[in-house]
C-alpha cells in the first residue's frame, strides 16, 4: 500500500509540474506605412487604381513556380473558435548553447500544436514552398533555439547589411505550409520580421540598331559614365564578350551552388549600361560591379538579398534590378536603407500586361521603376501598367551584346538598364548631384507622351537625358 501511495503522489507531482510551466503569446510587428497604391489590399479607397485580375494565385509548388503573383487567396482559414489553447514556445527563453538541447524556457511542444498569434498568412506570388525567410534579434543560439522550438531547420544565416539584423533562412521538414509557420513564428519575439522566400523572375520578353542614343537625347560620342559605380543583378556573365571588355570591376556569385548555364540577359543588360566597341552602351567608362543572382530566369529572395548586400558594401551609385517579384517586407526594408545610403535604384516595371499585379521592387518608394518603348515612342504591349511607373525608355527590340555575341532583346528590363546608363552620365557630369536630385530632374524633364501629367502608361513620360543634364 505504501508503495503504490507513492507512485500515486509521484504521478500527481508531475503532472502539477507540467501544468505549471505557462503558454505565453507575443504580438506580431506592425506592417510599415505606404506612401504607394498597395494592390495586395482590395478593400481601401486606391483599389480603384489597382489592376483587376480574377485568377487565383499563391502557394508554389515543386519547380514549376508561376512568375508574379495573382489576387490574393485565404488558402488557411480560421480555426473553429471552440478550438482548445495548445502550448506555445516561451519567447522570452534567454539564447542557449546550440549544443545544450532543448530550449530553457520550457519543453519543446510538437510543431502540429504550436499556437498561431498572427492569423495565418495567405500568401501572394510564388514562394519556396518548404522556406521561411526571418530576422532575428540574438545570437546564433537563439537562432537554434527557434528553430528547435518551432520544428524547423538552419539552412542559412548571415548578418544583412542592408536589413540591420541576422537573416536566417529556415527550413520547414515536415510538410507545414508556410502560412502557417510564418503565423507560429509571430509567438516569438525574437523574431522580428517573418517572410516567405518569395520567386522572382528576370524580365526579358520575345525578341536593328540601338536607337535609344536618339529616343533620350543623349550624343553617344559625349557619353560617358567614366568611374561612375554601377551595381547589376541579374543572371551569369559572358565576361568574354568584347563589348564588355574592361567593363566589369568585380564579380559576386550570390548562388555559387547552381551552375551557370545561362548567361545571356546579364551580359545585354551590362552591355547596354557600359558597353564598348560596336555594341556601346549608355554610359562607357562607368564600371560594372555584378552580382549573378538568377538562374533559368529565377532566383528567390535570399539570394537576391545577398546580392545587394554585396552590392551595397561595394560604394556604388546606382544599382540596376531588371527583374520582378511579389512584394516582400524584407525587399522593401533592403530597399529603403540602400537608398537611405544615397543608392539609387532603378527597376524593370515587368513585362506581364496591363491586367498585372503592381511588380517589386520597382513598385517600392525610392525606386525609379521603367516601362519600355518603341523606336515610335510606342508603350511595349506586354508592359506592366500602374500608377508606380516612373519613367519610360526604350527597351523594345534593341541590338544587346549577349551570351552567343549579340542578339535582339525586348523588355522592361533592358529599359531599366538605359536609364541605369544614362544617370550614370548624370553623375558623371555631376558628382555632387544626390538621389533625390536626379529622381526629380528626371521627372521633370521627361517628354510626356501619354495623358498631361504622370500616368500608369509611361509614367513621367519618356527620358530626356539632355533636359535632365541641364536641370540643376
Amino acid at each position: 500500500m505504501a508503495a503504490k501511495a507513492v507512485i500515486r503522489f509521484a504521478v500527481l507531482a508531475a503532472a502539477m509540474t507540467i501544468a505549471a510551466v505557462p503558454a505565453l503569446a507575443q504580438t506580431n510587428d506592425s506592417n510599415a506605412g505606404r506612401t504607394k497604391t498597395d494592390c495586395t489590399d482590395t478593400t481601401g479607397a486606391a483599389a480603384a487604381d489597382c489592376p483587376k485580375d480574377d485568377k487565383g494565385g499563391g502557394a508554389g509548388g515543386g519547380q514549376g513556380a508561376v512568375v508574379l503573383p495573382a489576387l490574393i487567396v485565404d488558402l488557411f482559414p480560421n480555426p473553429p473558435a471552440s478550438a482548445a489553447p495548445v502550448p506555445t514556445p516561451r519567447p522570452s527563453a534567454p539564447p542557449a548553447d546550440t549544443q545544450a538541447g532543448p530550449p530553457a524556457g520550457g519543453p519543446i511542444v510538437s510543431p502540429t500544436d504550436l499556437v498561431a498569434t498572427a492569423p495565418r498568412r495567405a500568401i501572394a506570388g510564388a514562394f519556396v514552398p518548404d522556406e521561411v525567410l526571418v530576422t532575428v534579434d540574438g545570437d546564433a543560439g537563439a537562432v537554434q533555439q527557434i528553430a528547435a522550438s518551432f520544428g524547423l531547420e538552419v539552412r542559412s544565416q548571415r548578418q544583412s547589411r542592408l536589413l540591420g539584423t541576422t537573416l536566417v533562412r529556415f527550413g520547414i521538414p515536415d510538410g507545414r505550409p508556410v502560412g502557417t509557420v510564418l503565423a507560429q513564428l509571430a509567438a516569438d519575439g525574437r523574431t522580428q520580421r517573418r517572410e516567405p522566400n518569395h520567386i522572382y523572375s528576370l524580365q526579358q520578353a520575345a525578341g536593328i540598331v540601338n536607337y535609344a542614343f536618339e529616343r533620350i537625347q543623349l550624343d553617344n560620342k559625349q557619353a560617358s559614365g567614366e568611374n561612375v559605380r554601377v551595381a547589376v543583378i541579374d543572371t551569369g556573365i559572358d565576361d568574354t564578350n568584347p563589348a564588355l571588355s574592361g567593363v566589369i570591376a568585380d564579380q559576386f556569385d550570390a548562388m555559387p551552388e547552381v551552375p551557370i548555364e545561362k548567361r545571356d540577359h546579364g551580359t545585354s543588360v551590362d552591355g547596354l549600361i557600359a558597353g564598348v566597341g560596336a555594341l556601346e552602351g549608355m554610359a562607357p567608362g562607368a564600371r560594372i560591379y555584378h552580382a549573378r543572382a538568377f538562374e533559368d530566369g529565377r532566383s528567390t529572395m535570399d539570394v537576391i538579398l545577398s546580392a545587394l548586400d554585396w552590392a551595397a558594401e561595394q560604394n556604388v551609385s546606382i544599382i540596376n534590378m531588371s527583374f520582378v517579384g511579389p512584394k516582400n517586407d524584407l525587399l522593401a526594408t533592403a530597399c529603403r536603407n540602400a537608398r537611405g545610403l544615397g543608392i539609387i535604384l532603378v527597376a524593370a516595371a515587368g513585362n506581364n500586361g496591363p491586367k498585372a499585379p503592381y511588380g517589386y521592387p520597382a513598385a517600392y518608394p525610392g525606386v525609379i521603376a521603367v516601362t519600355a518603348t518603341d523606336a515610335k515612342d510606342g508603350l511595349m504591349p506586354q508592359a506592366n501598367r500602374g500608377a508606380y511607373v516612373f519613367i519610360s525608355a526604350p527597351g523594345v527590340e534593341m541590338v544587346a551584346p549577349s551570351g552567343a555575341g549579340s542578339d535582339v532583346v525586348t523588355g522592361t528590363s533592358f529599359a531599366a538598364a538605359i536609364v541605369s546608363g544614362a544617370i550614370a552620365n548624370l553623375i558623371h557630369a555631376a558628382p555632387e548631384r544626390s538621389a533625390d536630385d536626379i529622381e526629380k530632374a528626371l521627372a521633370a524633364t521627361a517628354r510626356d507622351l501619354g495623358p498631361k501629367g504622370r500616368d500608369k502608361d509611361f509614367g513621367y513620360g519618356l527620358l530626356d537625358i539632355k533636359a535632365a543634364e541641364a536641370a540643376k
